[in-house]
């Protein structure tokens, strides 16, 4: 009795499956738009006047922590497109303006 119980113990234990561990892809689309932002050709010739090479970066994108990432995408989403001018750069030159008129 007791082998027939040791018996079917050891066939329960090898007929489970197994789990093995293993590279699991992480779903990232913050990480993976960053990436694409490199990929760019002005911001790839801009970082390379800055000494740093396209693979540098994004290895240096790889390495950042979610947080990171996350706090560097949405700084990405705030800034300007297109060289577009901001609520405090047209009252700048609103002023300029005035204070050319006054003195002339």
């Amino acid at each position: 009795m007791k082998r027939l119980l040791t018996t079917l113990a050891m066939a329960f234990v090898l007929g489970l499956p197994q789990a093995h561990a293993g590279m699991i892809g992480t779903q990232d689309p913050e990480r993976e738009r960053v990436k694409g932002m490199l990929e760019r050709p002005e911001l790839a010739t801009q970082l390379e006047k800055m000494g740093v090479s396209p693979a540098d970066a994004r290895a240096r994108v790889d390495a950042m922590t979610p947080e990171e990432v996350s706090q560097l995408a949405g700084r990405l989403d705030q800034l300007a497109a297109g060289g577009a001018l901001s609520n405090q750069d047209l009252l700048l030159i609103i002023l300029l303006v005035l204070l050319l008129i006054i003195i002339l």
